[in-house]
């Protein structure tokens, strides 16, 4: 009778410790997130039990803590940037401690190199930052941030030009793309091209058709303007580019920016004959093609707008309405995307942007480097107007005017992006060679072989 008394005492001890080691479990669970709506859900490679650096530090466990932030940015710019992290500031009590430098690459190579570098920089020239990543100086992001949220809110493009040789013989993610902005655009005159009743052409060869319509209806299709002083040529680099995109694969694109694919090459030499073959082209370029060296960016865009018109399209990136003439108004022009010419490279679209990278590996940095990865983080910028998300959470609605709103869907909509292919090669190439070679083809000065052969010969040998 004892032993069953005893017995009984047992299990009833037993389930009191069961019930309060279930109690303790549930109190230790991750605390909401405040003033945040839902939680994001882990990330890949936390600790069993634990948030993702984001959400810890939405639960506060960062609060106090500083991040510094290293841009080129300054004036107006930077306080946009700012006022659109000031909501993740109060919600979480990091303070990002900002700093704009116009001399920035520069400066921020002096601080790596010295030891002194920033939290996290916000890089414009991914080449800058490939040297530092293959130098070990930069903090593989895909340690901590999940890969597959990664994929579900970027092209792959966006994760594929983030991910850089480490130096040991193998790859990193060198960091998360934060701006981007489109460069295969095509502008136009709004009420002169409706009242010619001109449609937006989908395909290359609808544009071919559109450019011989236009040229019958006695007007020049193209505005071009390459000379810009010391960079001259440059726009002559988008082109190619753009072009290149829509008639090789993105492999030999990628080839082509490392140096492993000549310029000499068919594919090529292939794209800048097709830009060469519609600039030459009879009266498809206002002032003909020997004008092109000798006009400014500006200066090409008057004839579309004066009235009538005696040219009709202009090729650049979204930053061409700083080249239209004062007097003209957001209503009086619109763009269309440089229509894909062969069906299996897709709508490829030539990109700029703005890659986070991160030099200081500590838990409030990796969350900050998340909320980065989010289109949130720029939504307060993007609703005053001047800066296009890579983002596909960024909603189109947030967009504050038709220009940053269409660049923003063309990104969107994109098959495939590729950054600028003379920002990755090395500078005497990318902005010396490159540009001059291909001037010199324009002005007739040198034939396409020659010039070609004289940017291979320009190649670094260590590359």
């Amino acid at each position: 009778m004892k032993k069953s008394k005893l017995l009984v005492l047992m299990l009833a001890l037993l389930m009191i410790l069961i019930t309060a080691c279930g109690q303790s479990a549930s109190n230790t669970s991750s605390t909401p997130n405040e003033g945040n709506g839902t939680a994001p859900s882990p990330s890949a490679g936390s600790d069993s039990g634990s948030g993702s650096p984001l959400e810890e530090a939405y639960a506060g466990k960062y609060k106090g803590t500083t991040v510094k932030l290293f841009a080129k940015e300054i004036g107006e710019e930077s306080v946009k940037f700012m006022d659109a992290l000031q909501s993740f500031q109060e919600k979480t009590g990091i303070t990002i401690e900002y700093e704009g430098n116009q001399s920035f690459e520069s400066a921020l190579s002096v601080r790596v190199d010295g030891g002194n570098a920033p939290d996290i920089a916000k890089i414009s020239q991914p080449g800058l930052l490939a040297n530092f990543a293959k130098a070990g100086k930069v903090v593989d992001v895909s340690t901590f941030l999940d890969l597959d949220k990664l994929k579900s809110n970027y092209n792959q493009s966006w994760l594929d030009m983030a991910t850089m040789d480490n130096g040991s013989g193998g790859t990193m993610m060198a960091g998360v793309w934060h701006q981007a902005l489109a460069k295969s655009l095509v502008w136009y005159n709004t009420k002169e091209f409706e009242a010619a009743g001109y449609e937006i052409p989908e395909t290359y060869d609808e544009l071919l058709a559109l450019s011989d319509q236009m040229v019958e209806d006695g007007v020049a299709p193209w505005a071009i303007g390459i000379q810009s002083e010391s960079s001259t040529g440059w726009v002559t680099t988008d082109w190619i580019e753009d072009y290149m995109l829509r008639t090789t694969s993105l492999e030999n694109y990628d080839k082509w920016t490392r140096g492993e694919l000549p310029f000499s090459s068919p594919e090529v030499k292939n794209a800048v004959q097709k830009m060469l073959d519609l600039w030459n082209k009879p009266n498809y370029v206002e002032g003909g093609v020997k004008s092109i060296v000798s006009t400014t960016l500006a200066d090409a865009t008057i004839p579309m707008f004066e009235d009538p018109p005696t040219s009709m399209m202009y090729k650049l990136a979204s930053l061409a309405v700083n080249y239209f003439p004062s007097d003209v108004n957001e209503d009086d022009y619109d763009f269309f995307y440089f229509p894909p010419i062969d069906e299996k490279y897709g709508k490829p679209v030539l990109v700029g942007g703005e890659i986070m990278a991160m030099f200081n590996d500590r838990p409030e940095v990796r969350a900050v480097m998340e909320y980065f990865t989010l289109g949130e983080s720029l939504k307060g910028w993007i609703e005053q107007g001047g800066v296009v998300a890579p983002h596909k959470d960024a909603s189109l609605d947030w967009y504050a005017n038709k220009v940053d709103r269409g660049v923003a869907e063309i990104i969107q909509n994109a098959d495939s992006l590729r950054f600028d292919g003379s920002d990755l090669m090395p500078g005497e190439v990318g902005a010396g060679t490159f540009w001059k070679a291909m001037t010199d083809v324009v002005s007739g000065s040198v034939d396409l072989d020659q010039a070609l052969k004289e940017i291979d010969e320009s190649w670094p040998k260590s590359q």
